[in-house]
Parts: structure tokens; sequence; C-alpha cells
């Protein structure tokens, strides 16, 4: 790249060339270039081939790039490495009066999250009442298979990347409704998949339902996952299932159409 080739005589001997590739591997993909193989990374990034590997490899085992294939992508873990700007620009910003929007319709707390890892990252949120014994802040993070916005996020994933994160999961009861098989969990997934929702009753948290839904970046791969939580006690399942899934569908595109503005 011709800013990396720039900037390796500024700085002397402080400057790491390492670095400044595996930065450089990283910038290689773009709204356009959103897959790539091995080749066309090396290519972008104007390093060797066996350079290209050793950062993708390590990219990969750090959660920052998944593979399918020949082909490798970025994944939402990324976000964490400009997550001060990501707080005040971008993918928040977008969905935060969305969020507050759908959270005034339905006097419920609503929240956006992404997935790194096994876990799920909450990036944006508007509380209305406390219904968790933990509080919930922007940074917070819970196994993304006990929750609804986790299996939206893992449901959108290739199968069998998400496969392979619930053998890396450890598969712990946190309510006597937890699922903690993997064939059970699986099967939800798919389900999911299929009909383009979650739906959590009591599987976190006694007494807690939660209902999640998917947003799709510029290139249809789901990018982050926006919920609605409600008391157990306040709010009957049948209620959430109608009125609140309902707008909280139409708020999921509402954020998707907003996105699809910013290419």
């Amino acid at each position: 790249m011709p800013e990396l080739m720039n900037a390796e005589g500024a700085g002397e001997g402080d400057f790491v060339k390492s670095f400044a590739r595996g930065l450089a591997v990283i910038r290689a993909f773009d709204a356009e270039n959103p897959e790539l193989t091995l080749s066309d990374v090396a290519k972008r990034a104007e390093i060797p081939a066996a350079a290209a590997r050793r950062f993708l490899r390590t990219l990969h085992a750090l959660g920052y790039v998944r593979e399918s294939g020949k082909a490798f992508a970025l994944t939402p873990r990324v976000l964490e490495l400009g997550f001060s700007y990501l707080s005040a620009l971008s993918l928040p910003e977008v969905m935060q009066p969305h969020l507050e929007r759908l959270s005034h319709e339905l006097d419920e707390s609503v929240s956006a999250a992404v997935l790194s890892g096994a876990e799920i990252v909450y990036v944006a949120r508007v509380p209305t009442r406390r219904i968790m014994s933990v509080g919930i802040t922007i940074g917070t993070r819970f196994p993304a298979y006990a929750t609804s916005m986790g299996r939206v996020l893992l449901a959108g994933l290739p199968e069998a990347e998400a496969d392979g994160l619930l053998d890396a999961m450890p598969l712990s009861a946190l309510t006597e409704r937890t699922r903690t098989e993997k064939a059970q969990l699986l099967q939800e997934l798919a389900k999911v998949r299929a009909q383009g929702w979650a739906l959590n009753d009591g599987e976190l948290e006694a007494g807690l339902r939660s209902i999640s839904a998917p947003i799709h970046g510029n290139e249809g791969r789901v990018v982050a996952a926006v919920n609605v939580s409600t008391s157990a006690a306040n709010v009957p399942r049948a209620q959430l299932l109608d009125k609140h899934l309902q707008r909280l569908l139409a708020t999921a595109r509402s954020i998707e159409t907003d996105l699809g503005h910013l290419r």
C-alpha cells in the first residue's frame, strides 16, 4: 500500500513494519470487498502471500477474521479496535434514534449488540426500568447462546462457524430454563434463521423475556441485533410475539434503510 511505503521512513527505528502490515491486511477489506481470498488480501495489502497467510491466521485466532472455504472476512470484533470512535459515530449513532423511538412506543427497554467471539457486546441501549439483577451498560457482555440477540447473531453466521463457536462455549445453565445441549441450540438457530427473529424466555435470567431481530449490512450479512426486553410478569408472551415483534421488525428494517444510505 502506498501509505505503508510512505510511512516506513517516519519515526525511523520506532516504525514497526509488521504492525503496519497487519493493519494493511485489515484495511484490505471494505464495503466493495467484504470477502477476500488469501491472494486477494496479499495483492490489496501489497505484501507477500506467506505474510498475508500469517496475519490472517493470527487475526482468525484472535477472532477478528472469519474463514469460509477459501474466503476470509472481518468479524464484528474489529469494532473493538475503534470502539471510542464507534461510540460517537456509525452503527450505534444510526441505531440510537430508532431504539429511542421503539422504546417510547412500547415503554420497554431496547438494546443493540454485536457478536464478539462467544459473547454479545452491547453497543447501544435505551433503558426504561431495571428488570435484571445485573446492570446493563454499553460494553456489557453476555454469553451468546443464552440470549435472544446472541442467537440472532449466531444464526447469521455460516452454519459451520456457528457450530464451531458453540463447541468453544462453556454451555452452563444460567437458569432452570437455559438450554445447554448443543443439538437443541443448533435446532433453535435453524429456527431463528428461518423465521428471522429470536425469543428468549427466562434462559438468561428468571422472569426476563426478550425478543430480537437481526440488522443486515450492505452485503446482506448480519452485523448487529436489536431487542426488546420485558418482565414476564408484565407482558404476556402472546403480546410480545404480536405487538412487540411487529414493531421490532419494523424498527430493524428502518435501521437497515439508514445504514444503506451510508454506502
